[in-house]
């Protein structure tokens, strides 16, 4: 499958675009230079680009959370918000409550199309993080029930594998409604999957610092050592292993 040219909201030569075929990106470029630069979190970006091209009519916000853990999936989430029901409140996941998020989680499940996929450990240790996030991603995209015209990814990078032309947004979850709806859906979805974990591997922390290296999660594997949902790509333990630290099966 041949797919479509990806470009990136936050390249220096992409500020004034003048690419075949992309006119529609210009809006874009128009925002981040007008006083829409710091707006709040709103569907301005999918307004722009639904407006300058008419054969976009659905795009789908796309993040991931867990790319820093030492334990535990790479998730990641992509939602196409219904623009006559978008959910009051959405922001970037980390400026929110807990409460909000679990709220919010609720409210975007109502009026959303949703997908959500995982990356494993092992598939992490094998391809890199890096390239687990971008799978996690694509597989986010393809699980949508319908498929976006256009995606607006969180970052600076766009995954390579996608079906459709898609734009990165450096710190998206606080510009884009659609992917603050799915950096929401994400931390939620992995919060309460590294909390199921915790209850299988206690000691760790998982419940409280959702895999992230803490004081907790360094002393449980000082005392407990590697469990299977730890990355063994990742430094700390690699380093704990090559110690011939005990594995918790």
């Amino acid at each position: 499958m041949a797919f479509a040219k990806h470009t990136d909201i936050n390249t220096n030569q992409r500020q004034n675009i003048q690419a075949k075929g992309a006119s529609y990106l210009a809006p874009l470029s128009l925002l981040r230079k007008s006083r829409y630069a710091d707006f709040m979190t709103d569907f301005s970006i999918e307004t722009a680009l639904m407006q300058s091209n008419p054969a976009i009519k659905t795009i789908a916000g796309v993040d991931e959370v867990g790319r820093g853990p030492w334990a535990g999936p790479v998730t990641a989430c992509a939602v196409i918000l219904d623009p006559n029901n978008i959910p009051t409140g959405l922001n970037d996941s980390k400026k929110l409550s807990a409460k909000r998020r679990a709220a919010l989680f609720e409210e975007i499940h109502d009026c959303a199309q949703i997908s959500i996929a995982h990356v494993e450990v092992d598939e992490i240790d094998r391809i890199n993080i890096l390239q687990a996030t971008f799978r996690a991603m694509e597989r986010a995209v393809a699980g949508l029930a319908i498929t976006p015209d256009f995606a607006l990814i969180d970052g600076n990078k766009i995954p390579p594998n996608l079906s459709m032309d898609a734009q990165a947004v450096v710190k998206g979850d606080a510009k884009s409604a659609s992917i603050a709806a799915a950096s929401i859906i994400a931390k939620v979805t992995r919060d309460r999957l590294m909390g199921d974990l915790a209850q299988q591997f206690p000691g760790y922390g998982w419940e409280r610092n959702a895999g992230y290296g803490t004081k907790m999660h360094q002393l449980g594997l000082q005392n407990l050592g590697v469990t299977p949902h730890h990355r063994r790509s990742f430094k700390p333990i690699h380093n704990i292993l090559y110690k011939g630290n005990s594995v918790t099966n």
